[in-house]
């Protein structure tokens, strides 16, 4: 006969992050109860696996957005695991299941939640093992905006040239010229035209939607995909 095993306790946690002010952001919570009761924490909550409309994990962390922070983001991705003894003592081993998310400042500030945001850079001392995952989610990020479409996710659905250069100038924390930015990302605007991409990948398109100014109206473009510069080099 075999010997019954105990499982561990299995949650998922959230480092969502923003910009504000030219800078990443990630959003906390208080924790109401304890262990490490009024500390700031990620947003997280356990795996039900007794509710069939939670077919994975990714499904119990879009479920855990909507409930503490009122949103859906468009852009989610699996981090990595944590786990051991260490992380809580008072629940012995326990695995969490580290998630990045991505969400424009404009709709975070529109959901109805009560978050805390805080620079990544500036962060106080977080429950459990919450700083490690907000440090390595930050250069996850990062590293991965230096050749993909990553940073669109935090802008409106539909962005000037401009602003998306700004959000990369941001990430980095570096300002380049325009034809810099362009250069490095493969970018040939021209007279492009509404439907057609302006990346070798086809992951940037043209809307026929313009932003309006004091000066020459800017076109809108939109994320196509979250996919590869072929030839970004940042």
């Amino acid at each position: 006969m075999s010997k019954p095993y105990e499982t561990p306790d299995v949650s998922v946690d959230v480092v969502l992050l923003t910009l504000i002010e030219g800078h990443l952001h990630v959003a906390l919570h208080e924790r109401p109860k304890e262990p490490d009761a009024g500390m700031l924490a990620l947003l997280g909550g356990y795996v039900h696996v007794d509710d069939g409309s939670e077919a994975d994990v990714e499904g119990t962390a879009f479920r855990v957005l909507r409930e503490k922070g009122g949103l859906r983001p468009r852009y989610l991705e699996q981090l990595r695991t944590y786990s051991g003894r260490e992380r809580d003592p008072t629940r012995g081993f326990t695995v969490a299941i580290s998630h990045v998310a991505l969400v424009p400042h404009e709709e975070l500030a529109a959901s109805d939640s009560r978050l805390h945001l805080y620079a990544v850079d500036e962060l106080p001392k977080l429950a459990f093992d919450h700083n490690r995952q907000v440090t390595e989610a930050v250069e996850r990020v990062r590293n991965k905006s230096s050749y993909s479409t990553l940073p669109c996710w935090l802008l409106p659905r539909a962005f000037t040239l401009t602003q998306l250069q700004h959000t990369y100038e941001q990430i980095f924390g570096e300002t380049v010229k325009r034809s810099t930015f362009r250069t490095r990302l493969g970018l040939k605007v021209g007279d492009v035209k509404a439907g057609e991409a302006i990346d070798e990948a086809g992951c940037i398109v043209a809307t026929d939607e313009f932003q309006g100014g004091n000066q020459r109206p800017a076109r809108l473009f939109r994320v196509n995909q979250l996919g590869l510069f072929k030839r970004a080099s940042w």
